[in-house]
């Protein structure tokens, strides 16, 4: 290239002269998403376990496999799982949940239906999702268990060596 740019101004001048800067166009606003009986539906992963999860405008029953959630995840730790979305967002109390949930342990399957929980819950109210991307409760948890390698007892674990 024959012609020296050594400042801003001469490139400026090289691209057609005093061009209007192009502005952004804000983001278009997210609508609702919910179904005729006013419900938002979200699928929720973790580890094994899928959650299909459904949220509408309540007393804050949550239902999982039709039975409440205390006689489902007994252990206290779970069910502050399952609460987290709900307390970030600001909305506690404000929405029955009733979800199915199939695979893996207890654990993954709370995990699984929290985020599910936190999908509906930005589905059903876009202006929610900040709060939740923020706690990084939209975000599949992706760690799965690793397989079992052949010759050895477990994925990684290697039977004892001997040089002799």
């Amino acid at each position: 290239m024959s012609d020296d740019i050594k400042t801003l101004d001469d490139l400026e001048a090289l691209a057609g002269g005093d061009a209007p800067a192009q502005e952004a166009a804000p983001a278009p606003a997210r609508e609702p998403v919910r179904d005729e009986l006013g419900r938002a539906y979200a699928t929720g992963k973790r580890k094994d376990a899928v959650a299909r999860v459904w949220i509408k405008p309540g007393s804050g029953k949550i239902t999982v496999n039709g039975r409440e959630m205390e006689k489902y995840f007994a252990r206290p730790v779970l069910q502050m799982i399952l609460r987290q979305p709900f307390e970030v967002a600001g909305v506690s109390g404000e929405f029955d949940v009733m979800a199915t949930v199939k695979g893996g342990g207890l654990s993954g399957q709370a995990g699984a239906v929290k985020h599910g929980i936190s999908k509906a819950l930005q589905l059903y109210e876009p202006s929610l999702r900040p709060a939740l991307k923020a706690a990084g409760f939209l975000t599949r948890d992706s760690r799965v268990v690793e397989r079992k390698k052949y010759g050895k007892p477990k994925a990684r674990k290697s039977f004892q060596f001997s040089k002799r």
